[in-house]
């Protein structure tokens, strides 16, 4: 991938978008793969794809959906990117049910990658190559930092579809939640855009108010920290 080209995908994926539709397709114009789908995936916003860029993508995340198991789910469970470069040499219990299902005279490698917003698992973007191909190391770190982008997002959007406002009306709601926002900042060493993304998210997933969420973190009763998986919460 040119360097301007990945550079040019981080700047547009860093600013608010009205759609995820297209997105599939520009992943597919920066790596060396024929297909891609971006999925949401858990309880937080359910099972669905929101952007694939050719029927095979869309039908790789289906049999996912519907199976239980693949690499979408095993990259969202442990929050690291999930790289199959040769279906060949793929083990029959890597995939007991999803494996012998793939059609494989259309894919012979998938690439997967989660999709995190601090503790909120969101879900994952999924990449195929017709043929075996293997990601180099600066491919799959671009691809990681990619879908991270592709999350907030999504679940900005979702967020919105909802109903749910990030800056409540009155004064003092905005500085109790601006106050949690930089408790979080610090704790996760992350910027104050994500921090607040953080907060909604979490009063999103656990059907409370942002409000609610950041007198947690203010009482010391919430609070994040980065783990092994991704970014968690603890009480």
């Amino acid at each position: 991938m040119a360097r301007d080209a990945y550079d040019a995908a981080v700047q547009t994926l860093q600013a608010p978008l009205d759609s995820v539709d297209g997105v599939a397709d520009s992943l597919v114009g920066l790596f060396p793969v024929s297909g891609a789908a971006v999925s949401t995936i858990g309880e937080l916003l359910g099972n669905q794809t929101v952007s694939a860029s050719n029927e095979v993508a869309a039908r790789l995340d289906e049999l996912q959906f519907d199976l239980g198991e693949g690499p979408c789910w095993d990259t969202l469970a442990t929050g690291r990117p999930v790289l199959e470069p040769n279906l060949r040499e793929l083990p029959d219990t890597r995939w007991p049910a999803f494996g012998p299902a793939i059609p494989r005279d259309k894919v012979g490698a998938l690439f997967a990658f989660p999709m995190l917003v601090g503790p909120l698992r969101v879900g994952a973007i999924d990449l195929y190559a017709a043929a075996p191909i293997g990601f180099e190391p600066l491919q799959t770190r671009q691809a990681t930092h990619l879908a991270s982008l592709v999350a907030r997002n999504v679940l900005r959007l979702a967020l919105a579809s909802s109903g749910d406002d990030p800056q409540p009306e009155g004064k003092h709601s905005r500085r109790k939640i601006h106050q949690a926002t930089g408790m979080v900042l610090a704790q996760l060493e992350t910027t104050a855009d994500e921090a607040t993304l953080v907060i909604q998210g979490h009063a999103f997933a656990t059907g409370r108010s942002m409000m609610e969420v950041a007198e947690e973190i203010l009482a010391g009763q919430l609070a994040f920290r980065a783990g092994p998986s991704g970014i968690e919460e603890r009480r």
